[in-house]
């Protein structure tokens, strides 16, 4: 007969709160002031003003970008395809140089738990008080701290949410739909979704998201190299350990500088012990740093138990900041940066389509002439309204109706001008292309040209 033991009874084992201790230190307050930055331009962008309209607006229905005086259009899509390729580039950039600094002061999933765990502090208390408040009994202090908690979760979720759809609808309009209780099915669903994503992941899953599912822990380890900065212990100073008085030295009693505290462990967000070396649930916060630098200041040694450091300078080598894959992926990421603001900078604030009318392959007039029939979709990027004016290619052979087209156009609109072309039916025979060209009044440097075909009778 096969007996079972709780340790085979399941593969997995059962997920247990991290209670992390509040720590106190310069890597601590870098992370305060992170959080409290990219909050604020969060919750605060959407309510700038530029020139009547919101200053930052992605206008889906609209297909058009406000970026403070910028505006984009689907025909500028190549620059959202540059900035995430910039983006991935300079993650890896980055990674390279310093590990994981991303994830432990910038990353969303680290920021807005911040923000959690501190309302949870100030509702529930310390570590200890909330460790001891959830294994007490229910009662009314307890019910009136977690509701508490609840309360300020779920308002700064809902508040997130509202705010991450006001960059899609502007942000006035969508808070007086919301105290007039006119809110479209669609607002509401995307405001309750990424207000219940916040919650659930930032209050709940925490240092779940980190070590089960971002995907950026996995590979992580492919642009990690001796020397890359890590959070590292320097089990060559620390070992053995063991405690001792304060102001003992370690060679005096056979111990490291390590005393065993585990504070260390205790302010760990995902509840690793740095101490057993380098781990994928790490997210280099530093918070362990401060930790451990604190307890060595109570004991009189030097700071740098726990650090930043390369596994280089763990093992007295030195170390390589300038090696191949960091001055490849600085070069290209500089270039491509630098590219985009080039770009970006010669981007042309008006453009051109032209559509042929599909209707009517070509018509022969009365007085022998030729007439195609067009639709001159102009694009007015700019910030004024401007007024263009609409020429075609060879105008000795070819001829446009209405004679000398001239259209205003409103700013961040398209106006569809419908313009005829006409020229002599079968000199020459078939079709030729043809270019439309538009030209602004008030800059005459502003120009956009589109090429079409203009179809006639081969013979």
């Amino acid at each position: 007969m096969t007996t079972t033991t709780p340790e085979t009874d399941s593969y997995y084992l059962a997920h247990q709160k991290v209670y992390a201790r509040e720590v106190t230190g310069r890597f601590a307050r870098l992370r305060t002031a992170a959080v409290w930055i990219l909050l604020g331009l969060f919750y605060l962008v959407p309510f700038l003003q530029w020139n009547g309209r919101q200053a930052v607006l992605f206008d889906l229905p609209a297909r058009k970008f406000y970026i403070f005086g910028l505006v984009l259009w689907p025909q500028d899509f190549v620059f959202l395809t540059w900035l995430l390729v910039i983006a991935a580039l300079a993650l890896f950039f980055f990674t390279a140089v310093g590990g994981r600094v991303w994830c432990g002061f910038a990353c969303p999933q680290t920021v807005w738990t911040e923000a959690f765990v501190a309302m949870e502090r100030w509702t529930e208390g310390t570590r200890a008080a909330q460790m001891k408040l959830d294994a007490a009994p229910w009662s009314a202090n307890k019910i009136l701290r977690k509701s508490a908690k609840q309360a300020l979760w779920i308002g700064f979720a809902l508040w997130t949410g509202f705010t991450f759809v006001g960059y899609f609808t502007p942000i006035t309009h969508l808070a007086h739909e919301l105290v007039t209780f006119s809110l479209g099915s669609w607002e509401t669903f995307w405001i309750l979704f990424y207000g219940f994503a916040t919650y659930g992941n930032a209050g709940f899953l925490r240092e779940q998201v980190c070590k089960y599912m971002c995907p950026y822990a996995r590979f992580q380890s492919a642009m990690f190299d001796k020397d890359t900065l890590i959070i590292t212990y320097d089990e060559g100073r620390g070992e053995p350990r063991g405690g001792r008085k304060r102001g003992v030295e370690p060679e005096a009693v056979g111990l490291g500088a390590c005393i065993d505290c585990t504070l260390c462990v205790q302010v760990c967000p995902t509840g690793i012990d740095i101490r057993q070396g380098l781990q994928y649930e790490c997210i280099a916060c530093a918070a362990c740093v401060d930790a451990c630098d604190s307890v060595m200041d109570k004991m009189n040694y030097p700071r740098g138990l726990i650090r930043y450091d390369t596994q280089h300078a763990l093992e007295h080598k030195k170390t390589h900041v300038l090696r191949p894959r960091v001055v490849v992926y600085g070069a290209l990421l500089s270039l491509l940066v630098v590219g985009f603001f080039v770009a970006l900078g010669l981007r042309q604030p008006i453009g051109v389509d032209v559509l042929r009318d599909r209707n009517a392959l070509y018509r022969i007039l009365d007085d022998g002439q030729l007439e195609n029939v067009y639709t001159v979709k102009i694009l007015n990027k700019s910030e004024q309204t401007r007024r263009f004016q609409v020429s075609v290619n060879d105008p000795e052979r070819l001829s446009i109706d209405p004679a000398a087209p001239s259209f205003l156009v409103e700013s961040g609109s398209v106006y569809p001008a419908a313009i005829r072309v006409r020229r002599d039916a079968y000199e020459p025979l078939g079709p030729e292309t043809i270019r439309f060209t538009i030209t602004a009044e008030d800059d005459p440097r502003l120009t956009a040209s589109a090429e079409t075909r203009l179809l006639a009778p081969a013979r």
